[in-house]
């Protein structure tokens, strides 16, 4: 089969590759037919590694997709050959501490797609992955939605491991997919004020679009006096969603005390700092969120309510063979890119 692989830093290129076999009884080949860019994908495209996941080349990234079912192994009974379905990219034992505590995103033994030592990511013709991670989706849903999920559900996550959100406020450091998919899940639990935050106009200007109360540019607005002064109690929460020191910096200083400091984006950095003395006075709670955990389903269901849609969040389109485009353009924030699709 063909995949696009990493061949160095900034590089991408066409291979021939073996095709993916089916293994284990509950296996299912998949056939690629659209692949989401993730922030993620792009710090392995630019530096080759996210923090000691490091890339051994040539590598293949990608993790955001839906396709469809080509071919399954015997004990498979959840889908079928021809079924359309969102792919979860996290493949965890379900035997460990960890996934018998309902934590299965930080399981002892868990495997990923497009994750460097672990597993071969989707932007390839075929991948198998085993049944528990292949979710069917209604006839009416499009794959550009199932694959939406993916982010969207680190969103819905992300606000449930928060606060008691509803009539909360918050801000969201961040107006990229995963910030984006913060408002869309705050919004659907009906938080009360939603600061937003991102250093591209355009991005402010969605993120107002789609249920900002308010949102700024830092590189030109004093963002934190001006939440301050529009809510001098300061906010309940933060979704910080960007992984920058600025934004964290800025975090703290708008969160009240006994506030909620929630860590979404992924820094490029090894190490970054706080501020002790006001994170201790204030007595901020701190959290990371790691991907997501058993939302999948269930974003699926509020996409096809219609309750919440992400539609919007596709901006641009890409062929395979052009995914290096859709990189770069994703790697500069060009013409006003949230969501880059790759079409298989």
């Amino acid at each position: 089969m063909k995949a696009m692989r990493l061949t160095g830093i900034r590089q991408m290129e066409m291979l021939e590759t073996p095709d993916p076999q089916i293994v284990d009884d509950t296996d299912v080949l998949i056939r690629m037919k659209v692949v989401g860019i993730c922030g993620s994908d792009v710090h392995y495209y630019t530096t080759g590694r996210i923090g000691d996941q490091v890339c051994e080349y040539p590598y293949t990234v990608g993790h955001e997709s839906a396709g469809v079912v080509e071919a399954v192994g015997p004990a498979v009974t959840s889908v079928k050959p021809g079924d359309r379905i969102a792919v979860e990219p996290a493949v965890s034992c379900g035997k460990c501490d960890q996934c018998l505590s309902h934590r299965s995103h930080t399981c002892r033994n868990l495997k990923f797609l497009g994750c460097p030592g672990q597993i071969e990511g989707c932007l390839s013709e075929y991948i198998v992955m085993p049944q528990e991670c292949c979710y069917k989706i209604p006839d009416d849903m499009t794959l550009d939605q199932a694959a939406v999920s993916e982010p969207l559900s680190i969103g819905f996550y992300a606000v449930k491991q928060s606060i008691d959100i509803k009539c909360k406020t918050a801000a969201i450091l961040g107006a990229g997919p995963i910030g984006l998919s913060v408002l869309l899940a705050a919004k659907y639990m009906e938080a009360g004020k939603i600061y937003m935050t991102d250093k591209i106009d355009a991005r402010v200007d969605t993120a107002l679009q789609n249920g900002a109360d308010w949102a700024g540019n830092p590189d030109s607005q004093n963002i934190v006096k001006e939440i301050s002064q529009a809510e001098p109690l300061l906010l309940d929460c933060v979704f910080e969603c960007c992984g920058e020191q600025e934004a964290i910096d800025q975090a703290v200083e708008l969160l009240k005390p006994g506030g909620k400091l929630m860590f979404v984006g992924i820094p490029e950095v090894d190490r970054i700092s706080f501020d002790i003395s006001k994170i201790r006075r204030k007595e901020i709670c701190i959290q990371n969120v790691r991907r997501q955990n058993e939302c999948v389903q269930e974003t699926l269901d509020m996409i096809h309510s219609g309750k919440v849609s992400a539609d919007f969040m596709v901006t641009h389109r890409f062929d395979f063979a052009d995914s290096k485009k859709g990189f770069d353009m994703v790697d500069n924030y060009e013409d006003g890119v949230i969501k880059a699709m790759i079409d298989l």
